[in-house]
Parts: structure tokens; sequence; C-alpha cells
């Protein structure tokens, strides 16, 4: 790590050090009591040299005194180690009988300011200005005698890239230029390229092939192949498939470049070898054969075998797929299906590909091709802006899987804590609520929920789990929103309307986001809390309607007529789900709502009258509330 423009002292800082009240610190005859002789003895000096300090909170004994500022160099090395003490590292390692922790063994270190070599003990190993370059290409000590030299010497010396940023862009290169050399497009992972960044020092290039007759495996086993068992970047042609050669990336410039690529081949060949074998087995049972299999693997103790799960996910996602216009039949078969591929060799080799190999054994063994998507489709999204599923099916039965475990955990009682999260609870409770949203699926959430709830079969506890996930729900879908440029004061205004179908609430966000934009928004939002204040002053509820004959004053007449005038479309509008349309309309009330508050005194001594103008504001209050509590907004 290299640091610019560091100062080489501290700046001297002034310290006040407040001590006993002057009250305390005198007596009657202003001679000084013990707690004034004390203080200053522990500052160091006589009392006459204490000065007082006038506070808000009275009079004080103070002294004054400066601080001399550090020199760097010896702050630090103490500042480095607390940085190494605070990485997130997991599990960390000791060597021998040392005390020291780390997560890798060290064996050198630098510490240089300036020119100065620091003195100082780091990871146990004593700092000093010699570095080493690349374990095979130049082993030997190389001395440094200043910071900013560091990244060139260990090049141009070391055959070592040592800026992370500047290796990733150089592989990135070596790896397209390779690709284009052959006629092919490398295919770059960024988690794959950050992988291999990390585990080189001087990037080489390695171009490899491997029998054609492997093309016959689906791309993605021979992906998982390539990419997860070997590290090694796969290749396309125009057409995006896969070509029968790989880029990897050596540490070593060998003078034997040959010999590396076919050490490469020989090691890919014989995994693929393996991946085409459990491809053949896999294909020989039907996927359904395997499900009586999975009432021998537990999905969770208390929560049974990943048989009752398929059962559970069998049920919840028919009664989905019947409610969003899906097909029953084929989501309860995608259920009973969903968990077999579990029990696949190549399953079992890439866990990974669970779901993607379900889709291809079912096709194989001649379900509906929905069926077989489903399948696939059941783990969408897979983490944040991951694709969602398309069909009816998928989308119920991805709804289904993660719902049902969403109930399960939480009614065991193993509902997230901090930054534990082993269920992935978080990811599931947010990519439900993306499918119902970006899906435009008009489910309610809080039945769903209840369903599953239900397929458990008191199994669990059930009777306030649903309101806790469906709280969880909101929180994951409060900070999605947020992230997403919503306002937490619009989120809260809708959440108060406590709308259980999640693509309803994300129309009325999108619609008080809107309204928010408008220039009557302050004003008509100050006036919902006044509304709120007086209603909840007076402890009124009313619902009846409002007294024609006991209006009075112009201004409550022109605030009635108006309310009467836009219900109609206001309703109409609500029923239609055009909440943007709804919030247009009430903020024409604003100059009525206005003059309102301005001329008329809600609560008059005369009941009647205050009696029908509290029935006028909860027919306004009422209006406003369809859509969200607008007294929430800024105003």
């Amino acid at each position: 790590m290299l640091i610019k423009g560091l100062a080489e002292t501290q700046p001297d800082r002034e310290v006040l050090k407040r001590g006993p009240a002057a009250s305390a610190a005198f007596d009657a005859e202003h001679r000084p009591t013990p707690a004034a002789l004390g203080f200053a003895k522990s500052c160091g000096v006589a009392v006459e040299a204490l000065e007082h300090l006038a506070t808000d909170q009275g009079n004080w004994l103070a002294y004054r005194s400066t601080l001399r500022g550090q020199q760097a160099g010896l702050l630090i090395p103490g500042i480095v180690r607390a940085a190494l003490a605070q990485l997130p590292i997991q599990k960390r390692m000791r060597w021998g009988t040392g005390s020291e922790e780390f997560v890798r063994p060290v064996h050198w270190a630098v510490l240089l300011f300036g020119p100065e070599t620091l003195a100082a003990e780091l990871l146990g190993v004593k700092a000093g200005h010699a570095t080493r370059g690349h374990r095979f290409h130049h082993p030997d000590p190389i001395l440094l005698y200043g910071p900013s030299a560091y990244p060139l010497i260990l090049e141009t010396s070391g055959r070592v890239l040592a800026d992370f940023a500047r290796r990733r862009d150089t592989i990135r290169g070596l790896v397209e230029a390779a690709a284009q050399a052959i006629g092919g497009t490398a295919v770059i992972d960024p988690d794959l390229l950050a992988e291999v960044t990390a585990l080189t020092e001087w990037p080489v290039t390695v171009v490899g092939d491997f029998a054609k007759h492997y093309l016959e495996l689906p791309s993605e086993v021979l992906i998982a192949t390539l990419k997860g068992h070997q590290k090694y970047f796969h290749l396309i042609d125009d057409h995006g498939r896969i070509l029968p050669h790989f880029v990897a990336i050596s540490n070593i410039d060998s003078l034997h470049p040959e010999i590396v690529r076919r050490g490469n081949e020989r090691v890919v060949n014989p995994r693929l070898a393996d991946a085409a074998f459990f491809w053949r087995q896999d294909r020989r049972t039907p996927l359904h054969a395997r499900r009586e299999l999975l009432k021998g693997v537990v999905y969770q103790e208390k929560l049974g075998t990943v048989f009752d799960k398929s059962q559970r996910l069998a049920a919840l996602a028919a009664h989905i797929a019947a409610s969003i216009g899906g097909d029953a039949a084929l989501a309860e078969r995608a259920g009973q299906l969903a968990k077999c591929d579990l029990l696949t060799d190549l399953v079992g080799e890439f866990p990974e590909l669970q779901g993607v190999m379900g889709r291809y054994y079912a096709a194989h063994d001649g379900e509906p091709e929905e069926v077989a998507v489903a399948l696939v489709e059941q783990y969408l999204p897979r983490h944040a802006g991951d694709r969602l599923p398309q069909t009816k099916t998928g989308q119920a039965l991805a709804l289904a899987d993660k719902l049902d475990t969403l109930v399960g955990v939480f009614g065991i009682g193993l509902a997230p804590t901090g930054d534990r999260d082993p269920f992935g609870l978080r990811r599931a409770a947010l990519g439900s609520l993306r499918i119902m949203m970006e899906c435009e699926l008009a489910l309610d959430a809080e039945e769903l929920l209840t369903h599953a709830v239900r397929n458990y079969a008191g199994r669990i506890d059930g009777e306030t789990v649903v309101a806790r996930v469906f709280d969880f729900m909101m929180e994951r879908l409060r900070g999605y929103l947020i992230d997403d440029s919503v306002s937490p004061e619009v989120f809260e205004a809708v959440l108060a309307r406590r709308p259980t179908c999640p693509y309803d609430l994300g129309r009325r966000v999108r619609a008080v986001s809107s309204f928010q934009g408008l220039p009557e928004a302050a004003a008509l939002a100050a006036a919902n809390k006044r509304i709120n204040n007086l209603l909840k002053q007076a402890q009124s509820s009313l619902q009846g309607p409002v007294d024609e004959r006991l209006l009075s004053h112009p201004a409550e007449i022109g605030l009635a007529k108006a309310v009467q005038a836009i219900t109609p479309a206001v309703e109409s509008k609500f029923r239609n789900h055009d909440y943007t349309g709804v919030l247009k309309i009430l903020a024409d009330l604003r100059a009525p709502i206005d003059t309102f508050f301005d001329q008329v005194l809600v609560l008059c001594e005369d009941t009647g009258l205050r009696t029908n103008r509290l029935a006028l504001l909860q027919q306004l209050k009422v209006l406003f509330l369809e859509i969200a509590d607008i007294s929430r907004l800024p105003g």
C-alpha cells in the first residue's frame, strides 16, 4: 500500500481538562479545597495556574495545555498493526508457539516512510527495506530505498505486477488476445477474473484444447469443469457455441510453454471424462424415480426430509399457479420433481448446477417443457440483479420454494441474527418480492404465507410466523426501494396502509413518489398532519356523512363541494389502481383546504358545527388514505 502526502508530524492540539465546579473548589474564605488541590496535582501545576471555565452548566476549574504532535514514523507501526488486527478474517492461523495471528504465513515485511525504514514487528516478522520478487523468477532480496519506487522495481527486477487492478487488466487483455488469435471470444466472468488475479503475480497465458467429443455435454457442464475446477476461461464462437479450447493463466513464464500446455490438457480431459460418465449414468434413471429416495435426505431436523419439502412445494406452487393464470397441474408436477436432481451424480460433483441439470433430465424424460424450465427457474433470482423466472410455472415454483423456506425457518425460531443468515432468508425474501412486483403478479403475500404455514400441518408454530415473516419481507423491501432512490418517507407513507400485495405496494410507491414532486405535495402533507391532530384532539372517528344543512361558512361549503365533486373520480381511478391519477386529483384540493384552515375554526363551541366539521375532515382523510398516509411525507 502506498500513501502519498502524509504529514511528517501530527499538528499540535490544545487540550482542555475540566476539573471540579468552582463552588466546590474553594471554601468560604476562598482557600482551595482538597478537590482543587487534587485536580491541580493531577495536572502537574499549582492551583494558581488553573483557569475558570464558564459554561451553560456553571463555572468550573480547568487546565489548558498543548499536546505536541508526534512524528509520523513513531505512529505508523501502531496504526498498521491496528489495521491488520481489524481485517475481517473469519479464521486466523498461528505458527508454532507464536502468538501472532495471520490469514497466511508472512515471510517478510517492508515499512518505509520516505527513505526511512521504520522499526516495527508485523505479523511476527521484523520490517526492513528488503522485499523479494517472484518465487521462481527472482527469489533473491530486492532493496527498496523509497515507497514510490516499489511497483516499478518489483515489476522490472522481481517479475511481479504488484498493483491488483493493473494485473487484473493485464490478464483480461492477455486472455482476450489469446482467444482472438485462435478465432474465438473469451467469456470473462468477473469473479473468475478476480480469483485468477489473486492467484498470480506474473501472468502468462496458456492456450489449450480438449477433445471435441466432449462438446456433446451440456455447455453448463463444460463451463463448470473449465471454470469451477480448473480456473480456465472458456471460448465461444460467433453464434455463442462453446469451442473445444480454453485459456489458462500460468504464474510462470516457462522456457517450455508446450510442456505447460500439455500438462493443463492432461488435467482437464480426465475431468471432462468423469463429467461425461456422470451424464450418461444420470440419464439411465428417470428424474421422478429418484423422488422416493428424497425421503432419506434430511432437509432440516425439525422440518423433515427433502421429500416433505417437495410435497409442500407441489401444493403451494399449484395454488400460486392457479392464482396467476398458470397451469396448476404443471406447477404441482414441477414441485414434485423440484429437488430430484440433487441426487444425481453431476449435481453431486457440481452443486452449482442444481436445477440446471434437473431441466436437462426432465426434458430427456419427456416431461412438459414448462415443467423442465421451471426446475431451473425455481432458484431465480440467485443474487441481486439476477434475472427472474419467465414462465408461470417457474414463477409459481420459485415463490413456493422461497416462501416455504421463510415460514419454515422462522417457524422453528431460526430467523437471521446480525450478519448470520445460513438459510439465505434475506435473499429468499427479496427474491420473492421481486418476482411478485417485477413480474406484475397480483398476489397477496400474507395469504400465501398463511397457505405455506398450513402446508406444514402443525410441524411449526404458525400462530405469529405469518406476521413476523411479512414484517421481515417489508424490511428487506424498504432497503431495496431506498437503494432504488425511493425516499424513506414515501415508503413509510405507503406501508402505513399495510398493503399485502407487493405488486400493488410498488404501484403505490411510484404514485406517491410522483406526487411528492408536485408543488402541492408539501402543503397537503402539512394539511393531513393537521387533520390527524384535530381528529385525535377531538377523539373523533366519525364515519357518518356531512350534514350539508350545517355548513355555514363559505370556506367549509367550498371544501365540502370540492370533496363531493372529486369523490366519484377518485373512487373510479382507485378501483382501476390508477394511483397516480388519484393523487393528481387530490392535489387540486390544496386551495380549498388552505382556505378552510385559514378561515374556519374547526373546534368551535357549537357542538353541531364542530361535529359536522370533524366529519368533513374525516371524509377528507379517508380520501387521502386510499393510497397512503400522506401525513408522513415532509410538509
